[in-house]
């Protein structure tokens, strides 16, 4: 038995940027809605936390320049952004374990090895110029792109095993957190197209611009502000049943009867949910082709960002080292300064075999590796784990396997029924962004807000 029942034209499942996004939208165009959240908060993988006496980014944080639906929002809110710091040398380790200061987006490698980076990347930006990210599953090409891998498309075109690795970086370890034996190159291609091109995708002064001043988690906070009641805490959905009449959602605490509902939250999570009847075949097959990345974020504090002193940027990166990629990423006004790592794939699950202060040990040796042994002593150190995080089980999001875009990807967003799906898992422009779930939850919203009226316009006329 449930300790409440109540009515709703929209429930909302997840209570994170893409569905309260959808709440505040469809609350505007006049309708009622419930938005019910497993977690204990909101914000989904947007997490700021205090850890130690420190601020942290424990989920997603940076604000890109054509991510205008998180832009506009952030600035509906009245939030303020700031810059990362870029200034000074980048670094970068190549195989030879050297350590290159660099300046500019290209790494320094030889004069070979830079030309076929150049030339590889030039066609992928003419692929990429192609896709459609809402609907790459249309063009000419994308069986045979789909049935590839990323790793075997980038073998067949150089053996350049540097050039390989560093051209592999961007959609493997820093995004979609996979192996590139993974994922399919038009998977890939997806990637680098919801970011406008590859070229973006791998320049960390476009896609990694701006943090939000006070942390990035402040946009669903506020947008819940905005809901009061009507977003409900700790209430796992544990069912929901549905018909062409509406929706009947159950937790252990509520009973949610609505016209249509809004899952919200990451697709490998639908299966936590009884569904009566049972979804589609299509989308039970569709689901089982979609799985989580997995990357470790780390945020190692010091008592001053040191880096800078020796004119580093804090920018550093490296397909040889354990933590692939790592910013400056010291809050607004801190005298503290705040690096931030990433260890991805393969070697996120290898350091999970490892004692946590072997762990530790390991990925501040890496980060050591780019800005001296001052590196292994920060005097706060916090690894984010969204692997194990109950209800988001990896990240930073959820990708297709081989051939499961091309053969699943029009059904992803395709409603159920009443049942609609948002998320960023499924976006095109800002795939696996707060931007695009921003954009799939207004996306939800405005075919919610359009069956709504023409419903109340067939009644009207018949």
């Amino acid at each position: 038995m449930t300790e409440q029942e109540i009515s709703r034209d929209v429930v909302i499942v997840g209570a994170g940027a893409a569905g309260l996004t959808a709440a505040n939208e469809l609350r505007r165009a006049g309708l009622s809605v419930a938005v019910v959240e497993a977690r204990d908060r909101v914000g989904g993988r947007l997490w700021t936390d205090v850890i130690d006496g420190a601020m942290l980014e424990i989920g997603g944080q940076w604000v890109s320049p054509d991510q205008e639906a998180l832009k506009q929002t952030i600035e509906e809110l009245g939030l303020e952004t700031f810059s990362r710091y870029r200034e000074g040398d980048s670094v970068y380790v190549g195989p030879d374990g050297e350590v290159h200061r660099f300046t500019g987006e290209m790494f320094p490698v030889s004069a070979e090895t830079e030309n076929v980076i150049a030339e590889v990347t030039e066609r992928l930006d003419a692929m990429v110029a192609e896709i459609d990210p809402d609907r790459p599953w249309e063009h000419p090409n994308a069986a045979e792109w789909d049935a590839i891998s990323w790793d075997a498309w980038l073998h067949a075109q150089t053996d350049d095993d540097e050039a390989i690795r560093n051209l592999a970086f961007a959609t493997g370890s820093a995004m979609l957190t996979k192996p590139t034996h993974a994922f399919s190159l038009l998977q890939s291609l997806l990637m680098a197209a919801s970011a406008g091109s590859y070229s973006n995708l791998v320049d960390a002064d476009f896609i990694l611009d701006k943090r939000v001043v006070g942390g990035l988690q402040q946009v669903p906070q506020l947008l819940a502000e905005r809901l009061g009641d009507d977003v409900l805490l700790n209430q796992p959905v544990r069912a929901l049943e549905w018909s062409e009449s509406g929706v009947v959602v159950t937790t252990e605490r509520t009973t949610v009867r609505a016209r249509f509902a809004i899952l919200a939250h990451a697709p490998v999570l639908y299966s936590r949910i009884s569904f009566v009847p049972p979804l589609p075949r299509r989308q039970h097959q569709l689901h089982q082709h979609l799985s989580m990345g997995f990357v470790i974020k780390v945020h190692a504090v010091y008592e001053r960002p040191f880096w800078r002193d020796r004119g580093l940027s804090g920018t550093a990166f490296s397909p040889y080292e354990l933590a692939h990629e790592a910013y400056d990423n010291t809050n607004h006004g801190d005298e503290r300064g705040t690096l931030v790592g990433f260890v991805s794939d393969r070697n996120a699950d290898d350091v999970f075999e490892l004692s946590a202060q072997e762990r530790r040990e390991r990925i501040l040796e890496s980060l050591s590796h780019y800005y001296g042994p001052e590196a292994k002593d920060p005097v706060v150190y916090y690894e984010s784990d969204w692997g194990s995080e109950e209800w988001t089980r990896g990240a930073y999001a959820a990708s297709f396997d081989l051939g499961g875009l091309h053969r699943y990807g029009a059904d992803l967003r395709s409603a159920v029924g009443p049942i609609h799906f948002a998320c960023s898992d499924m976006a095109g422009a800002g795939y696996q962004h707060v931007d695009g779930a921003i954009r799939m939850g207004r996306l939800a919203a405005a075919q919610i807000v359009e069956k709504a009226r023409a419903s109340v316009s067939g009644v009207r006329g018949s």
